[in-house]
């Protein structure tokens, strides 16, 4: 059984939110700098790779089903949502 994108979203936000504690734990121990970047630098892989799941899966099911609706007005809401999200996440 393979899995949906967004159960594959939630286990890398599972594992980001392991890998962090580490981070926060590495910090507290004031451990090498170097060796703290390269887990946060993890940490930030593993929520970029989150997002990008839920993104093509919010564009597969939700965006689709939204375009097949006649209001024209719920169709110009989704593309504002995407378009704003998008803009969120190049910052």
């Amino acid at each position: 059984m393979q899995m949906n994108k967004r159960e594959k979203a939630l286990i890398a936000f599972k594992k980001a939110n392991s890998l962090l504690s580490k981070v926060v734990e590495m910090m507290s121990n004031n451990d090498y700098c170097i060796d703290i970047m390269q887990q946060n630098l993890a940490v930030l892989g593993l929520l970029k790779s989150a997002h990008q799941l839920l993104m093509e899966s919010h564009l597969n099911i939700c965006f689709k089903k939204a375009m097949q609706v006649s209001s024209e007005k719920r169709k110009q809401e989704m593309i504002e949502e995407i378009l704003k999200v998008t803009k969120l996440a190049n910052k």
